[in-house]
């Protein structure tokens, strides 16, 4: 990196289980409301079954998880949605953060965002997301969902860093393309992962 340091996640789906641990963390770490999921876990599924000619079964049947929170992308659309500059993208690490005191409750970073990182705070009627944890960030720790993992299948730390270790791959079905914001983060794709499936759990708490 150059004189910022661009702070970003690695996502390791050949790990995750869904056991949806940084989820309820980051809710608890956070006291987020019902509803509002900074942190969210995805099941991934799809496939058929068919019959053969000769009355035998074949499946091409898949599932599998992606932990999926803000990535801090470093071309966030969300914060080009926002019309006061409460969704800014903090200089001192890259992390993307909400200010509560300027958001307007518009949902204009939410219909923006390809991968639902904004959520809406019904009783305060301002917007809120992931923000890397920062606080704990500059107490020397990481985030609470990747501490809080019981696979070890997220990490977190300098997005140069992550790449050098994990490599550069930021795409994996059914995500938007990478190319759509830049996110920071690195996706280690589960071999079962392909195209033609659907999301079909997300953990509603």
């Amino acid at each position: 990196m150059t004189d910022q340091t661009q702070y970003g996640f690695f996502i390791d789906t050949t790990k995750c289980t869904g056991c949806k641990a940084c989820h309820v963390s980051c809710k608890d770490d956070n006291e987020l409301p019902l509803g509002v999921k900074w942190r969210r876990v995805y099941e991934y599924a799809g496939g058929q079954w068919q019959t053969n000619a000769d009355g035998s079964f074949e499946n091409s049947v898949f599932t599998h998880y992606i932990s999926m929170g803000c990535n801090h992308c470093s071309h966030p659309v969300c914060v080009k949605a926002c019309p006061t500059g409460a969704c800014h993208k903090r200089k001192q690490d890259g992390l993307v953060h909400i200010d509560a005191s300027v958001c307007v409750g518009c949902r204009s970073c939410e219909r923006a965002c390809p991968y639902d990182a904004p959520q809406f705070d019904d009783k305060r009627g301002v917007m809120t997301k992931c923000d890397g944890c920062f606080d704990r960030i500059k107490a020397g720790l990481k985030p609470v969902c990747v501490e809080s993992c019981t696979m070890r299948a997220l990490d977190f730390g300098p997005i140069d860093e992550l790449r050098a270790t994990y490599g550069s791959n930021a795409d994996i079905e059914p995500l938007a393309p990478s190319s759509t914001t830049n996110p920071n983060m690195v996706i280690k794709v589960n071999r079962l992962n392909q195209s033609g499936g659907a999301i079909i759990n997300t953990f509603e708490v």
